[in-house]
């Protein structure tokens, strides 16, 4: 098994709760901003290039740039409505948009920060800069001033599952709801892996965000590979520990179908009401992250339970969570599978489950 992912869960100590916590490859250091910008005030890195006009992708090969498309959009166009969300490294804000009355969701990110976490932004920024998709969210501008990256997204205004489930309270996501989703986020894949070669590695609920359309579409790409070679695979381990598949747990290579692991894992998820993997014999979690990824890695993988499920949906879920690899569909496979087809009918999806949409003050 690697060691990075080893090494972080010993030194962490302590029960096993929650669903979101991130093992992380290297040590936090910081990385003075200043060896990012230019005299300028233009952030650059690699073949990103960000300033507070906006964004360029500078291909190394022609050293020609691809034109932004802020159409006129600056950050002082922008007037915030709320807080979205807070973590250490920045925060997310609802804005309109002063002239249009638009919204949009800003990310805001603090530069001077760890090399790793530097690193996984700008892929981020590069990925969504080129993104054309209608299951991905859509990432309209991009802006760096005084320290700050801002990042303007597509705002999706029913939260993630991970909300959904919140405000379920434990309970389940019926069956024809998730094969819409299901729907949603394999055409969401079959672009990432066909057209774009990338890996997204971090599927999980609060990745998958849902508007009153009905829409679902995959966001964050801060951990997410573009793949460099014919082969389709990686060795890095980066991601969220409790939704990655066992070959990556374990330190191995892997490719396009880590994500379809996940996806598997995701959607039980929401039709039982709880995370798949629980502690033989106890309700107080995991005492530690060893004793879960070692679940993962050396246990069956978790099924759906023959009399609450369909067989579409057990047939589904059996598909995605196969321990080896080569095993699981592609994306576009399981785009023809009973169970996606079985609910065509179902319109709006989880639009029928969000809370009325109420005005913005």
């Amino acid at each position: 098994m690697g060691l990075g992912c080893w090494g972080e869960m010993r030194r962490a100590g302590g029960k096993f709760k929650g669903k979101d916590s991130v093992l992380r490859v290297c040590v936090p250091k910081e990385t003075p901003i200043s060896n990012y910008v230019t005299a300028s005030g233009t952030f650059q890195d690699g073949d990103i290039k960000l300033n507070k006009e906006g964004i360029r992708v500078v291909s190394q090969t022609t050293q020609t740039a691809t034109p932004d498309s802020n159409g006129g959009m600056s950050l002082s166009d922008l007037e915030t409505v709320k807080v979205l969300g807070k973590g250490s490294g920045g925060v997310v804000q609802l804005v309109r948009h002063k002239w249009t009355n638009e919204t949009y969701a800003l990310k805001v990110i603090h530069m001077n920060i760890e090399e790793t976490t530097r690193k996984q932004i700008v892929q981020e920024l590069k990925i969504n800069h080129a993104s054309q998709c209608p299951y991905v969210v859509i990432c309209y501008h991009a802006f760096y001033n005084n320290g700050l990256i801002s990042i303007v997204l597509e705002y999706m205004d029913g939260g993630s599952l991970a909300d959904i489930m919140n405000d379920l309270e434990g309970k389940s996501i019926k069956e024809p709801y998730l094969a819409n989703v299901s729907k949603q986020v394999l055409q969401g894949l079959i672009y990432l892996h066909q057209e774009r070669h990338i890996i997204h590695r971090d599927i999980k609920p609060s990745n998958l965000l849902v508007n009153h359309k009905g829409e679902v579409k995959i966001s964050d790409f801060g951990v997410s590979a573009v793949l460099q070679n014919s082969m389709g695979v990686r060795d890095t381990f980066v991601g969220t520990c409790t939704y990655m598949s066992p070959e990556r747990v374990s330190g191995g290579t892997y490719g396009y179908d880590s994500d379809i692991w996940s996806l598997g894992l995701t959607l039980l998820e929401c039709a039982l009401g709880q995370y798949p993997y629980q502690p033989p014999g106890s309700e107080e979690g995991f005492m530690s992250f060893y004793g879960l990824l070692q679940m993962i890695v050396d246990q069956p993988p978790p099924v759906a339970p023959a009399d609450q499920f369909s067989p579409e949906f057990c047939s589904f879920i059996s598909a995605c969570l196969q321990k080896d690899p080569k095993s699981r569909p592609s994306a576009a496979e399981l785009l023809n599978h009973p169970f996606v087809t079985k609910y065509d009918e179902v319109e709006h999806g989880l639009a029928k489950l969000l809370p009325p949409l109420l005005p913005l003050a």
